[in-house]
């Protein structure tokens, strides 16, 4: 049954992603990161799998939007052009170039790299702010073209530049926004059309903003420490997901 004339997509189904939309933005919000891992993994267990990553970009794009509009005040606006200038790069060369590692082994990267920078910290202020961010800008967009959820390796890098979480979380939105926006027009270039899908996207935006306003409320109600901490551990339990399938592959040994 194709509810809203969307594909295979029954009002259950329909509903259940929005619903999910909603909570993966306000966990994002409230923790500082997860939500879109969160909803990557919700959606590819019911949805095609060729659709998956571009239809998870535009849902994110729009609550990565709404997120950074009624949190503007606490963006980070310093990071905002270097990251630009990076993700550009990253998209170009994500709709153009083959990756020859299998998903396992980017993920086992990405994990190993996520656990250094959250437990130690310092790692994420090498450099100037600006080429850091701008290299970051380069790392999420490209490998997002291909494993979607990136949010979870500029965390550790905005939790060390972020002077509170409110800075965290809206900056996080901000720079996410611009990554999705650069993907989107990297899957344009590839070729992925997912207009049909359009009544859906819009109901997980619209319930995605309703989470981002709900998980700041919360937000602005935890304290500092409580957030730092809860950021770690979501974190650390995040890179050891990514690291679990390179296990039987035998990535380690």
């Amino acid at each position: 049954m194709d509810f809203l004339f969307t594909p295979d997509v029954g009002p259950l189904l329909f509903a259940g992603l929005s619903l999910a939309s909603y909570v993966s933005a306000f966990i994002a919000v409230y923790t500082g990161a997860a939500g879109g891992v969160l909803l990557l993994a919700l959606m590819a267990i019911v949805m095609p799998p060729t659709v998956v990553i571009p239809i998870h970009t535009v849902v994110m794009l729009g609550t990565g939007i709404s997120r950074s509009l009624t949190m503007w005040r606490h963006v980070m606006v310093g990071t905002l052009v270097p990251f630009t200038v990076g993700s550009a790069i990253g998209a170009v060369l994500g709709a153009r170039v083959f990756v020859a590692l299998p998903i396992t082994s980017l993920q086992a990267i990405l994990g190993v790299f996520v656990l250094l920078v959250t437990w130690l910290p310092n790692l994420g202020r090498i450099g100037a702010e600006r080429g850091r961010f701008a290299v970051l800008g380069f790392g999420a967009t490209f490998l997002g073209v291909f494993v979607s959820a990136t949010g979870t390796l500029l965390a550790p890098f905005i939790a060390s530049a972020a002077p509170n979480r409110l800075n965290h979380s809206a900056t996080m939105g901000a720079l996410m926004t611009i990554a999705h926006i650069a993907k989107l027009c990297a899957f344009g270039f590839i070729g992925i059309a997912i207009g049909s899908f359009a009544p859906l996207m819009a109901a997980m935006v619209v319930t995605g903003a309703l989470g981002n306003w709900l998980g700041e409320a919360a937000l602005n109600r935890t304290s500092e420490q409580r957030f730092r901490l809860m950021l770690k551990l979501v974190l650390t339990a995040l890179a050891l997901r990514l690291l679990w399938p390179a296990v039987p592959d035998g990535w380690f040994w």
